[in-house]
């Protein structure tokens, strides 16, 4: 394959070149991941969006082969998944993959979003570029839940009977919402089988998204850790080979990480009681759901009112998607602003505290932790960032993405 910069690729392959006149799908790969022009200063923060499509097609694939072999019903799901791992070719493997791909896909677009909250990414040009993206998050978690429900140990069964409650607190249609995502009048085969179509559809339904994100990303181009625009050619590289090399280093680095839990420690970052069968007769002691939603869990439990607490668990999600707003700085990186990029690390801080109190009892010191952290999450985006934005004085923006690599260097 030849080409030049700004004329249309020659393909030396005739079958190719036969295929791309028809279809010019080879065209728009060489147009889009090969001279795509890149800014030359990404860090290892921006591997992980290729690292998060590459989790999502595992997940894709471990549960296809999972699907084929379990049973959507409240009286063999338990038994079907300890026959998945016992007696099915590989069957341990898949489900261990499939799980522990779960809290790694969280990982990699947990620290994808970090990212954009440190360097602006999610303002103009590039506003519902983010908001797609707070788009995937959603899913994904809607995804998680309804995957975590279908091994039917005791944690599922009482997850899926105290979330789903929730909607119980909607004035006037609360209890028919409840009634109709249940498929009758407590969690049971109807709602196994709910959850069970939607789990397995919304990854679908992701990918769509995720191309949508794709799309938007390519129309502007990416963000970079100066947060200023490319100003020509001098400030970028081609996509291929300078980024696919960094993105498959970072890729390895993960998947080994990624590999240690698979085999080594499947369990670590799961609940020991879901290996018991559901018993709607028996309570667990403690309901906890995964650790990728316990910070909003704790949102949840730290208001008194349940359906206060419900509007806030699902504010502090919808507060993502007026971001691009709420920020009125006139630079888009932290690196340029001295004194909220030192927040941004606090909210990663609070969050993770959230976490830590979603995982414990609401009781003692973990109440009044929680209504703190809690405070602390919405009085950043409603209040800090946009006051601060208009308050801080930037430090001055390098002329160009070149001249501040190059500057850099020289130092």
């Amino acid at each position: 394959m030849a080409s030049q910069h700004g004329a249309p690729p020659v393909f030396n392959n005739k079958v190719i070149a036969w295929i791309d006149h028809r279809l010019p799908i080879f065209s728009y790969i060489e147009k889009e991941y090969h001279t795509f022009p890149t800014p030359r200063n990404f860090n290892y923060f921006w591997n992980f969006g290729a690292i998060a499509t590459v989790m999502l097609v595992l997940m894709i694939v471990t549960g296809i082969v999972l699907a084929m072999n379990y049973q959507p019903n409240a009286a063999l799901a338990f038994d079907s998944v300890e026959r998945i791992m016992r007696d099915v070719p590989s069957g341990w493997l898949m489900r261990y993959m499939h799980m522990t791909g779960a809290s790694f896909f969280f990982a990699a677009v947990y620290i994808h979003i970090i990212r954009g909250l440190y360097y602006g990414s999610y303002k103009a040009p590039r506003e519902l570029l983010w908001m797609l993206g707070v788009v995937i998050l959603l899913l994904m978690m809607a995804t998680a839940f309804m995957g975590y429900v279908l091994p039917w140990g005791q944690m599922s069964f009482w997850g899926a009977t105290v979330i789903t409650n929730l909607f119980s607190a909607i004035p006037v249609v609360g209890e028919s919402v409840v009634t109709w995502l249940w498929g009758g009048f407590a969690v049971d085969n109807p709602t196994l089988n709910r959850f069970f179509a939607l789990h397995y559809l919304l990854p679908f339904v992701i990918v769509a998204v995720v191309a949508l994100h794709v799309v938007a990303l390519h129309v502007h181009g990416s963000n970079n850790p100066l947060g200023i625009d490319p100003k020509g050619p001098q400030d970028t590289v081609p996509f291929h080979p300078y980024y696919t090399i960094k993105d498959g280093f970072g890729l390895t680095v993960f998947l080994i990480i990624y590999a240690i839990f698979v085999f080594f420690m499947p369990n670590a970052l799961g609940e020991p009681v879901n290996y018991v069968p559901a018993n709607p007769l028996a309570t667990p002691n403690e309901i906890v759901p995964e650790w990728y939603l316990l910070p909003f869990y704790a949102i949840l439990r730290a208001i008194p009112d349940k359906l206060s607490g419900v509007i806030a668990m699902f504010s502090s999600i919808g507060l993502l998607f007026l971001l691009p707003w709420l920020d009125t700085s006139r630079v888009r990186s932290c690196t340029f602003r001295p004194i909220y990029k030192w927040f941004v690390p606090v909210l990663v801080i609070d969050v993770l505290v959230l976490g830590y109190c979603g995982a414990h009892p609401p009781e003692g010191y973990f109440v009044p932790l929680a209504r703190v952290t809690t405070f602390y999450y919405f009085f950043h985006f409603l209040i800090l960032l946009p006051v601060l934005g208009k308050i801080e004085r930037p430090l001055p923006l390098p002329p160009s993405i070149a001249d501040a690599v190059l500057t850099k260097k020289a130092g």
